[in-house]
């Protein structure tokens, strides 16, 4: 009896989530696009920095909004915040919406009767996209903190990407290193994710590999061999 006037909450929650799911990550894209524009167009380039930073302000509202709809369905109130860490975190920071993708797939895999890819493809695949996405967010932060800093090695976002890539891939040159607080902030957040998904994709390819051979060797000798 206790449960039933529970039960609707986190079902309205879950529907809004899957109506919600996609149209949040094409918006999320919109940010990046209007971030990128913001960061990269020289000084002076106007309208065009002020309709980037229209369009960042209208977007992160829709993620702000979002935030709030589903707090109040999910009638948890300020525990919210601690059992959705990752959107708490994405809400204050939205250049890590990437790590919402797997969020996004599984919304739109609820609509069909099976999954498309196997899940070891499905590993790759978001661990492929989302290390995209968050490398180029990164490159651009660590860029508009950077380039213009004392002592800085990253002057150029030709600089900033080729960081990204050496910090994701865990490589580390070293030729290119962030000098600003808020980019040593940054580059510990990309390399922390970087583990993560080197993690998924090694472990992901290493179970495919033993399964791949444990058919083979159930299978046995060929015949006449």
């Amino acid at each position: 009896m206790s449960d039933r006037p529970t039960d609707p909450v986190p079902r309205r929650l879950t529907e809004w989530e899957q109506r919600t799911e996609v149209p949040l990550f094409a918006a999320s894209l919109l940010f990046l696009l209007g971030y990128a524009v913001r960061v990269l167009s020289p000084h002076g380039s106007e309208p065009w920095r002020d309709i980037a930073l229209a369009l960042v302000a209208a977007t992160w509202s829709a993620f702000v909004v979002d935030y709030g709809v589903r707090l109040r369905l999910s009638g948890q109130g300020r525990r919210f915040a601690r059992t959705h860490w990752l959107d708490t975190l994405v809400l204050l920071l939205p250049l890590l919406r990437p790590l919402r993708v797997v969020r996004v797939y599984s919304a739109v895999q609820k609509r069909r009767e099976r999954p498309r890819l196997s899940l070891y493809a499905r590993v790759i695949v978001y661990a492929g996209l989302t290390s995209v996405l968050l490398g180029f967010s990164a490159a651009l932060a660590v860029y508009q903190q950077e380039h213009g800093a004392p002592g800085a090695s990253i002057r150029t976002f030709g600089d900033a990407v080729w960081w990204a890539c050496a910090t994701l891939t865990t490589v580390g040159y070293g030729d290119a290193v962030p000098v600003t607080p808020v980019g040593r902030l940054i580059a510990a957040l990309l390399m922390a994710c970087g583990l993560a998904l080197l993690g998924a994709v090694t472990g992901s390819f290493s179970s495919w590999l033993l399964q791949v051979f444990s058919r083979e060797d159930e299978k046995g000798p060929p015949a006449g061999g």
